[in-house]
């Protein structure tokens, strides 16, 4: 059975978000951090289906504005480039601080995917507060890119909530031994509950619908997805 929702565009100080929520309301959140394509159709589809599991969803905009719905996929490259990994998990912060306060929520947990699905990580490592993490595909790759100025692998292992992570064996960005080095720190934590989906064949952002003229990313995605819902709406108490 799932909820009927409400959703909407909403300003959270200068900041933009997107905000799902079932109609009749609840006190559980997942606060979204989308990939590259930022607040594009696919993410609010995201944001919709975790709503119509009983669970309210704010997803955050990285790119104050535009998306892949307006903008072309190499100037979103470009805006990624330049952004801080400290600004980025403050906005993050200011995201929460309105779920746990003006939106009501008393468990809120993390999702990102591909850039998101890194900050996801670090985020949950620097918030206590949070009930869950998840990370499709995150984007951890051998060497560093010039901005990533914090370690995902050490903030790996000082997160202390659940954590699923979701790794695709053909991932062309992040080679197996950032995916080896993601697991054995979460597997090192002392507390926290860890859950690693292992998809051999698919490619990295296998959940992005324009991956899916690749059947093994279609059925990664069709397979993961529900997993993933599952996970979130236990660990916030759905």
């Amino acid at each position: 059975m799932t909820a009927e929702i409400e959703t909407s565009t909403v300003a959270v100080g200068d900041l933009n978000a997107y905000l799902s929520r079932p109609v009749t309301g609840g006190t559980s959140g997942m606060l979204l951090l989308p990939m590259v394509t930022g607040i594009g159709q696919q993410l609010r589809e995201f944001a919709d289906d975790i709503a119509r599991a009983g669970v309210t969803a704010l997803s955050w905009d990285p790119w104050h504005g535009p998306s892949i719905d307006d903008t072309p996929r190499e100037r979103l490259f470009e805006l990624m480039a330049e952004l801080d990994d400290e600004n980025c998990l403050a906005e993050a912060g200011r995201l929460l601080d309105h779920m746990l306060g003006e939106l009501g929520l008393d468990r809120v947990g993390v999702i990102g995917w591909c850039m998101g699905g890194r900050y996801a990580l670090l985020f949950g490592a620097r918030d206590q507060r949070v009930a869950g993490v998840v990370a499709y595909h995150p984007t951890v790759p051998g060497t560093p890119a010039p901005n990533h100025t914090l370690d995902a692998v050490e903030h790996t292992g000082r997160i202390a909530a659940p954590v699923l992570m979701l790794y695709p064996g053909a991932d062309s960005l992040v080679p197996w031994e950032s995916f080896a080095r993601l697991q054995e720190a979460l597997q090192s934590r002392a507390s926290g509950p860890s859950i690693v989906h292992l998809y051999p064949h698919a490619e990295h952002g296998f959940s992005d619908r324009g991956r899916h003229g690749n059947e093994v990313n279609e059925r990664a995605y069709a397979l993961s997805w529900p997993q993933a819902l599952d996970f979130i709406r236990v660990t916030t108490g759905a």
